[in-house]
């Protein structure tokens, strides 16, 4: 097989009338997600009050949020319509790369997030002028620019190999399972990958651990009060942290050991839980949670109506 021709994604396979409640289900949630993200988006955006690190960051998973959805669920929604589910080997790797970068990004984002709380807990009175906008700018550029890079040239290095095979076992095209259909040498790949998975995803939430057990060593030599504001900031952030670290274990470990004998629809969805469950329970978190979001965020469903 060559590289310029296309992949069948093999689970859209001989589904039946079923498909159309998955389509209505996954129209659903992506109109959900779109409208949850815009939501927190307009209201950090509107109220100045807001534009501060702590928010800005909510913001920012928001948007990473609606980026990666936007790589995956167009295509889902449209091959449960339609009977062909081919995917060229180009849109294959490019989808490949937006969803892998929106997932490298969230722990990028969760991993300034828990150092922002470290800061503002651990020296309130040098905080301003430590995450100054300037140093918040520099730090969401690195860790998105770098993301990009490192993903984007795993994903050049899966399109220079040779393909000996065409069928995904995945309802979207997966990494891991492009280069295992490939008859090449695949260990400059594999190598890089594993370089890659290390320094966007083990090593930030290694350092969200050791910043959150921090916290919980200061606030414990603090009085009640700050305690109590302290665990109110930071719990929504390590909810959220919770969530995505299942979802990206089950995604990783669901792709790489093959003894697991799961149903087929369940291995599915959990697969799936990192595209799915952060887009739509962040902006529910931070929505309900903080209350200057939620004010504004009732400020703007009221003018719509």
């Amino acid at each position: 097989m060559e590289n310029g021709t296309y992949f069948y994604l093999m689970l859209f396979e001989n589904i039946g009338y079923i498909r159309y409640a998955f389509f209505g289900s996954g129209f659903i949630i992506y109109c959900a997600i779109i409208f949850l993200n815009a939501l927190i988006i307009l209201a950090i955006v509107l109220e100045r009050t807001l534009h501060q690190p702590m928010y800005i960051l909510i913001s920012c998973l928001a948007i990473n949020s609606l980026f990666g959805t936007a790589a995956f669920f167009p295509r889902l929604l449209t091959d449960l319509l339609f009977d062909t589910h081919l995917v060229s080997h180009a849109a294959c790797i490019l989808q490949a790369i937006v969803i892998y970068s929106y997932a490298s990004n969230e722990s990028i984002i969760l991993m300034l997030m828990a150092f922002d709380r470290y800061v503002a807990i651990s020296k309130p009175l040098q905080y301003n002028n430590i995450m100054t906008p300037t140093m918040l700018s520099v730090l969401i550029s690195i860790g998105w620019i770098y993301t990009m890079l490192c993903v984007g040239i795993a994903g050049i290095l899966n399109a220079r190999l040779t393909m000996c095979g065409n069928k995904l076992w995945k309802v979207y095209c997966h990494n891991f399972e492009i280069v295992k259909l490939s008859c090449a040498n695949t260990i400059i790949n594999n190598v890089f990958g594993f370089f890659v998975l290390t320094t966007t995803l083990i090593m930030p939430l290694t350092f969200i651990l050791y910043s959150y057990v921090k916290i919980l060593i200061i606030c414990r030599k603090t009085s009640l009060d700050f305690r109590r504001k302290a665990y109110q900031t930071c719990i929504p952030h390590i909810v959220i942290l919770l969530n995505f670290s299942v979802a990206l274990f089950c995604e990783i470990t669901l792709s790489r050991v093959a003894t697991l004998e799961l149903p087929l629809v369940l291995s599915t969805i959990l697969s799936l839980e990192f595209l799915i469950v952060p887009p739509i329970l962040d902006p529910l978190v931070y929505g309900l949670n903080f209350p200057e979001i939620r004010k504004k965020i009732i400020w703007i469903v009221k003018v719509c109506k």
